[in-house]
């Protein structure tokens, strides 16, 4: 049966990651720039802030100001580096844009995956992944009235503040550049460059400004995904097509990053219906990878009913991206005492 109250936060932890993306490009696109790079940047944005996370982690003593400022700083610091090797590839040296997105999206999942990689050894942990669970707990910690207002506060205040700063800031985004001049100026030099060049306005600035703020914003969508959506828990390619994702939602709502707070969770509960579809509604496990931040004890359940040994430290995102090897029995000996090859088959649980 179906639980909309159930379903409705789930959908919303989904959109997040997409609205963060689609409002950082939809401020790079008004430029002028067509940045297909978005989801190399997001999975930047979601790295720096986990190797920044992680040292500090290690050096045992946490404050939670610190443990919540220096992920940010790190992811901001990661994507806006993108921002400016995309403006500098771009604008400065005028390289193909569609070749230099492409380009970018490629070597930021290779940057994630390298540096993660190179984690999880320092871990020397037993699954592919690294568990930042002490500040995840600080980015998912939801607003105090949410326990006490009942279906209300599961529906709309139970997320961590990086799901309400998205909101915001795609609110802000919009009003900038429907009512101020700076947006006015803005959208004049990604839709007529030489008018707005005729006017004075430093066309080179508004181009670079808005594609580091927007690099930036869509960072934050990658940082997102790890501290509070995949409860702290990195592994390597879990990020998964959201960023393409965040690409067409720009399309989708036309641009207005206001609208896109409402078609983000319309395309989270999409998102979350087609992979349920896709396990065949068998998926207690399917359940747990898409169960958003609900991963205390909830994931021991959801692996015990997949046949799973549990550990809820590392949270349902893990079994999203695990290799489970389906145990096959031993293969018969032959009468000389040889044993009979049989071609093995593995399954992979998404």
């Amino acid at each position: 049966m179906f639980d909309f109250v159930s379903f409705f936060p789930r959908a919303v932890m989904q959109s997040i990651p997409l609205l963060y993306g689609s409002t950082g490009e939809t401020l790079t696109e008004k430029s002028g720039n067509l940045n297909l790079g978005i989801p190399g940047i997001m999975y930047v944005g979601g790295i720096c802030g986990v190797i920044g996370a992680f040292f500090y982690e290690q050096s045992g003593n946490m404050n939670g100001t610190l443990a919540v400022l220096i992920p940010l700083i790190c992811c901001l610091l990661g994507s806006l580096l993108m921002g400016l090797l995309y403006c500098f590839l771009t604008v400065t040296l005028r390289a193909n844009q569609n070749v230099t997105g492409l380009a970018m999206t490629t070597f930021g999942v290779g940057f994630g995956n390298f540096f993660g990689g190179s984690l999880i050894k320092l871990t020397k942990a037993e699954v592919p992944s690294i568990a930042l669970s002490a500040t995840s707990g600080y980015f998912r910690k939801s607003l105090p009235l949410a326990e006490t207002t009942g279906v209300f506060g599961k529906l709309f205040l139970s997320y961590g503040f990086l799901a309400y700063a998205a909101i915001a800031i795609a609110l802000i985004a919009s009003y900038v550049l429907k009512k101020t001049r700076v947006g006015l100026q803005l959208r004049a030099v990604g839709e007529s460059p030489a008018t707005a060049d005729a006017a004075g306005i430093n066309i080179s600035r508004y181009k670079y400004m808005a594609t580091c703020i927007g690099s930036m914003i869509a960072g934050l969508g990658g940082l997102y995904y790890v501290m509070d959506y995949a409860c702290g828990v990195w592994s390597n390619d879990a990020f998964g097509d959201r960023g393409w994702l965040a690409m067409a939602l720009v399309i989708f709502t036309i641009w207005r990053p206001n609208v896109g707070i409402f078609s983000s969770v319309l395309f989270g509960g999409l998102y979350i219906l087609y992979h349920r579809h896709k396990s065949g509604g068998q998926g207690a496990l399917q359940d747990a990878a898409l169960c958003g931040h609900h991963c205390g004890p909830g994931v021991d359940l959801h692996a015990q009913q997949a046949g799973e040994p549990a550990s809820g430290e590392l949270g349902c995102a893990l079994f999203q991206r695990r290799k489970i090897i389906v145990s096959l029995p031993a293969a018969p000996k032959a009468p000389g005492g040889d044993f009979v090859s049989k071609p093995q088959k593995f399954r992979r649980i998404r």
